[in-house]
């Protein structure tokens, strides 16, 4: 390959990186960028997990042999299989650079080839039908991360020694790359996550919503939420100091987490102020109305608090069509603010009888006396 077509190798293989939305697209970008830099017809991106102490594969790319899967979920293998690879990922290269690539043919010892000859790979090179692999070994951070792999089948050209310096340049634009992903992750969590209990935020649950009513819409899906108001915030606040009621929000977060884990898949989020929610997709209306009565029972028993306004909101009860996010989420604000006002220590439920009243049927949102009320209730108790 010459210098232009490995330097435009290079550079698709970046921007393949750098438009991924997710780990995944990313890993599965960066070999297939390699597995076509270096003309192969296989590669695998894996990562070593010290804990374990193996390297698991990420992703498998082009021509998969029996058993191998795109994303797998288990395929790993013990590094001290590799004593290659426990050469470099126990640092013994620190002190003269950055690990070179290097290859292996299933006939043995082969270009770039560094020491010794290690004789799992080649096995696993005949068993797949394939005639060479180049193997660079991928630095993060200054720390050994895992490594990427390319794969040639048998009866084509192996690989020399220019692959395997252009596979250690292409496993540092990986590395780069991956670097970028995991900053974007982190970047993507912080907007979607409330900093002081650590659970969903607005925005997230907002997302999460809109994506729920689509499905809800398109086959049927029950979606139900939850919305919760904590009592006694400002009293905690005024008495205690605002140290004292940022405790008070992450204990009950702490207790919306644990009752939402009774709903498969739940969000629980923490909306603002003294505002939270459950959002579950799937779980009966039963099912949940039951986790918000859980809920309301131990915000009861918190050491400081009043306890929970909760109120509940699902298709799969008689609250007439769902064709919005923002109807739901009405429908469950309006319960809540019921739950509220009655000093309720039960869940009301729109669409169902209230605790102490034979026929309660929600409106969408409060009437223009109970909207006022809730804004000086609000006003008065605002965090």
């Amino acid at each position: 390959m010459g210098e232009d077509r490995r330097l435009a190798a290079v550079v698709a293989l970046a921007q393949g990186m750098a438009a991924a939305h997710g780990s995944r697209e990313a890993w599965r970008a960066a070999a297939a960028g390699a597995c076509r830099a270096l003309g192969g017809s296989f590669a695998a991106l894996s990562v070593w997990e010290r804990d374990l102490g193996r390297l698991r594969v990420l992703v498998n790319v082009g021509e998969l042999a029996e058993g191998e899967e795109e994303f797998p979920e288990d395929e790993a293998y013990p590094v001290h299989q590799f004593a290659e690879i426990t050469e470099f990922l126990h640092e013994q290269w620190a002190g003269g650079g950055e690990p070179d690539a290097w290859v292996e043919t299933a006939e043995g010892p082969a270009a770039g080839r560094r020491s010794g000859y290690c004789h799992q790979r080649v096995a696993a090179l005949r068993r797949r039908g394939r005639g060479c692999c180049v193997v660079a070994p991928i630095v993060l951070d200054g720390r050994a991360w895992g490594e990427l792999y390319v794969a040639r089948p048998a009866g084509e050209a192996v690989f020399g020694r220019a692959d395997a310096d252009f596979a250690t340049v292409l496993a540092s634009v990986v590395a780069a790359g991956l670097a970028q992903t995991e900053r974007l992750e982190e970047a993507r969590r912080l907007a979607f996550t409330d900093s002081l209990t650590g659970l969903a935020n607005r925005r997230a649950v907002d997302v999460r919503l809109e994506r729920a009513i689509e499905a809800h819409r398109r086959d049927g899906a029950v979606v139900s939420l939850v919305v919760c108001d904590l009592n006694g915030l400002k009293r905690v606040n005024d008495t205690h100091g605002h140290a004292a009621g940022d405790r008070l929000l992450e204990r009950f977060g702490s207790v919306l987490s644990l009752c939402g884990a009774m709903l498969p898949g739940a969000l629980a989020a923490r909306l603002g102020g003294d505002e939270f929610c459950l959002l579950a997709v799937g779980p009966s209306a039963d099912q949940v109305v039951k986790a918000a009565g859980e809920l309301c029972r131990r915000a009861a028993e918190l050491e400081i608090g009043d306890g929970v306004a909760c109120g509940v909101a699902s298709t799969e009860d008689p609250i007439g069509p769902v064709r919005s996010a923002r109807r739901l989420f009405r429908l469950a604000d309006a319960a809540q603010y019921r739950a509220k006002a009655e000093r309720a220590s039960r869940p009301v439920v729109a669409g169902r009888a209230g605790p102490d009243d034979p026929v309660v049927r929600l409106a969408d949102e409060p009437s223009q006396e109970a909207d006022g009320e809730r804004r000086r209730f609000r006003g008065r108790h605002a965090p």
